[in-house]
């Protein structure tokens, strides 16, 4: 029997999942929560086999984590911790990266068919890397093409691009130089084969390195 931790701050989704879920006849949901912190506690008591975590959960506050990368890492760096598997609506190169960098062991997007979903708790119950399809062809891409994808900052300071901030801004919002943005964008700008901040932002999008 795999057992099941539910992480996503939307009730109905849960709700969803977990009719979803335990009509197949090997699987368990054991918890659920509406938090990522609260994710991190329960899958640390033992007795999960794998966590299907989400990757945005509601507004900031001092006292939640409120990013699902953030809480898969806390998660798998523990001993003998349960596999994390990512289900989002959020399929950014940046999103991606995030969660696979911080141990994600899969990544599926909510839109996914019912027995591909299943299929994908049971690879990650095994500690089989699950991708969607349109996951693992981006992440291909990128290993085809290093020199064509954003770095981890380049992608930061577009993003703070496209929310509208100066050069100035970007740079005491990241503690850096005036110049050291200008540098990123340059190298923005060559990567993406554009010339001007708005085409940038622009082409990030229509790839998929930012959320429309």
């Amino acid at each position: 029997m795999i057992r099941l931790l539910l992480a996503d701050d939307h009730p109905v989704v849960r709700t969803g999942l977990r009719a979803l879920l335990e009509r197949e006849p090997d699987f368990t949901v054991v918890a659920e929560t509406g938090g990522a912190d609260e994710a991190v506690r329960l899958a640390g008591r033992g007795g999960i086999d794998v966590v299907l975590m989400d990757l945005r959960f509601g507004p900031p506050t001092d006292t939640t984590t409120t990013d699902g990368a953030t809480a898969t890492a806390r998660i798998t760096a523990a001993d003998d911790a349960p596999r994390v598997l990512v289900l989002t609506t959020y399929d950014t190169d940046a999103d991606i990266l995030a969660a696979i960098e911080a141990g994600a062991t899969g990544y599926l997007l909510k839109d996914a068919p019912p027995e591909e979903l299943a299929d994908a708790v049971r690879t990650a119950a095994h500690g089989r890397s699950a991708l969607s399809p349109s996951v693992a062809h981006r992440l291909l891409d990128r290993v085809r093409n290093p020199g064509a994808a954003l770095s981890p900052r380049e992608t930061e300071v577009l993003g703070l691009v496209a929310a509208g901030l100066s050069n100035q801004r970007i740079s005491r919002h990241l503690h850096v130089s005036e110049a050291t943005v200008k540098s990123h964008l340059a190298h923005i700008y060559t990567k993406l084969d554009v010339d001007s901040r708005t085409a940038a932002v622009a082409a990030a999008r229509q790839r998929g390195v930012l959320g429309s």
